[in-house]
């Protein structure tokens, strides 16, 4: 695909910024692969990139109050982020990022300040529930690429939200959150976690909220919270133990429907992302 002139002129400031300049040095030139479109009229920027990583914009981050960054977990590629693993379009972080932006849209008052979601995949999850989904590799590389674009993110306020393993790799990454971005991620969001790598909320080192939401027929619930020889990924966040905050989870079904417009998560995260922690709860 060719990019015309005029597009790669408008997309070279924005993508930039999203995913700093190593990955993106690298990337646009070979543009010839990736597949980049931009849709100014509805707000949504979006990226897929030749190696795998992709990212979906619904605002502007350049000019938000709050950036809220969407990390997906195993089996999310490239190939699958618009239209959901198996097709099944709730899995699609694309998707998701759509709904959360017009949920959040829905919400805000004169007083939230504008607001952009961003579906990041800017690394490669594990494929398929087999070791390397038990084991924290992928979420340590992870880590590093998320903390390196969020130091390109200029918001007054950013919210991590970690789906499945993408909860892992940003629990991998919580330590370095304060220092990398000077206490600006208010809040941490573990949606249908397998575990974010400790076993209490005070493990992660970082002054920012941590909530959790499980559904109750979501199959990571039935996972040891555990870690044994580098496999497990320790307490599940939900485990009154561990000391989050309490998500809403009503009316979510299974692993991949915490953003389906009409769930209480949805509803919660949408709070969260406008301020709004009294209804999030």
């Amino acid at each position: 695909m060719t990019i015309p002139a005029r597009s790669r002129t408008y997309l070279r400031p924005m993508l930039r910024r999203l995913f700093v300049l190593p990955l993106i040095a690298v990337l646009w030139s070979v543009l010839g692969p990736a597949q980049v479109a931009a849709v100014p009229a509805v707000a949504v920027h979006s990226a897929r990139f030749a190696d795998g990583r992709a990212v979906e914009v619904v605002g502007d981050p350049a000019t938000a109050a709050t950036v809220v960054v969407l990390v997906p977990g195993v089996d999310t590629t490239a190939a699958n982020f618009d239209r959901g693993l198996g097709g099944v379009q709730r899995r699609a972080p694309a998707w998701q990022a759509r709904q959360l932006a017009a949920r959040v849209a829905a919400l805000s008052t004169p007083s939230s300040g504008p607001v952009a979601v961003v579906a990041w995949l800017g690394y490669h999850p594990p494929r398929g529930i087999k070791l390397a989904a038990v084991r924290e590799d992928a979420a340590a590389s992870g880590a590093a690429a998320l903390l390196q674009f969020l130091r390109a993110v200029t918001a007054p306020r950013v919210v991590l939200v970690g789906h499945s393993y993408g909860s892992t790799v940003i629990g991998r990454a919580a330590a370095r959150l304060d220092t990398a971005l000077a206490g600006r991620v208010t809040d941490v969001v573990a949606l249908g976690s397998p575990g974010m790598g400790v076993d209490r909320a005070a493990d992660l080192h970082t002054g920012a909220r941590i909530w959790a939401g499980s559904a109750a027929g979501d199959w990571t619930r039935r996972l040891p919270g555990v870690r044994i020889l580098g496999a497990g990924h320790g307490t599940h966040p939900t485990d009154p133990a561990f000391g989050a905050l309490p998500l809403p989870v009503d009316g979510v079904t299974g692993h991949d429907g915490y953003f389906v417009p009409g769930t209480a998560s949805l509803d919660a995260l949408a709070a969260i992302a406008i301020g709004d922690l009294d209804a999030a709860a």
